[in-house]
């Protein structure tokens, strides 16, 4: 298993190579087994992505109500609450996709007022409802994850009890950085995936990102090592200054780094 850096002029150009990669390992999933199994994730990747996917020609090109809807974290509110992932996702994607029937979309309960049981609950989900991976665990087709400035993505955070899960598949995670409880899938099903698009764009995640190209592990996001996890990333999260490297134009060439 590798990881690969794609990275690309702008911020632009990442969202429009991420909506076409959820085109491209859509359709491939729906000839394969019927159905698509996508995992969404929380911060600005819907809001940069999802406006391109709701809107021909992408809209055109998937059988949406072949789509399988899930989410990698969600914060402890009521599903109408701004600060909810799934919230986000229904106003940028979701109410806007054809076909899309409220059964294929299935979110965390960060209402619930018993959250371990809610993880309990979406972990019986996801194992009765995914394919399953050669070691057995269940399979998404596509995972989208994040990063945030210190390393995170999902609801995974430094020095969290939930970066040492190796049973469980999702779990409450007490995040005091934020002050608050977040459920959150972990490392083993996430690695299960297909394939992971890590998306970063901006200046501020260059630190971040540049620590997991050096395979530094102290970063949550290094821990990602799904059958394929391809990070793909603006010249400012890469720690490039426009125009010094590979021209003005165009990506540069995918960077393909051993896990480890």
């Amino acid at each position: 298993m590798t990881r690969e850096f794609l990275v690309l002029e702008d911020a632009d150009a990442v969202a429009r190579e991420t909506a076409d990669r959820v085109i491209a390992l859509g359709q491939e999933a729906i000839d394969r087994q019927g159905t698509f199994h996508f995992a969404l994730t929380g911060g600005s990747t819907p809001l940069m992505v999802c406006p391109l996917l709701v809107v021909p020609p992408l809209v055109r090109q998937l059988d949406w109500s072949k789509v399988e809807f899930y989410f990698g974290d969600e914060r402890a509110v009521p599903a109408t609450h701004p600060d909810s992932n799934y919230n986000t996702a229904r106003q940028a994607m979701l109410d806007h996709l054809p076909r899309v029937r409220p059964g294929q979309v299935h979110r965390m309960l960060g209402e619930a007022a018993d959250l371990d049981a809610a993880c309990h609950a979406y972990e019986a989900l996801l194992r009765r409802v995914l394919p399953s991976s050669p070691d057995g665990l269940p399979m998404f087709d596509l995972v989208w994850l994040g990063i945030g400035t210190d390393g995170h993505m999902a609801s995974l955070f430094p020095g969290t009890a939930a970066l040492h899960e190796r049973d469980r598949l999702a779990v409450p995670n007490w995040v005091p950085q934020m002050n608050s409880w977040r459920l959150t899938l972990t490392f083993p099903i996430i690695n299960a995936a297909r394939e992971v698009n890590f998306v970063a764009t901006g200046a501020d995640k260059a630190e971040a990102v540049t620590s997991v190209r050096a395979g530094r592990h102290e970063v949550p996001a290094a821990e990602v090592d799904a059958e394929r996890t391809l990070w793909i990333v603006d010249r400012e999260a890469a720690g490039e200054v426009v125009g010094e490297a590979h021209g003005t134009s165009g990506p540069s060439a995918p960077e393909q780094a051993a896990s480890g």
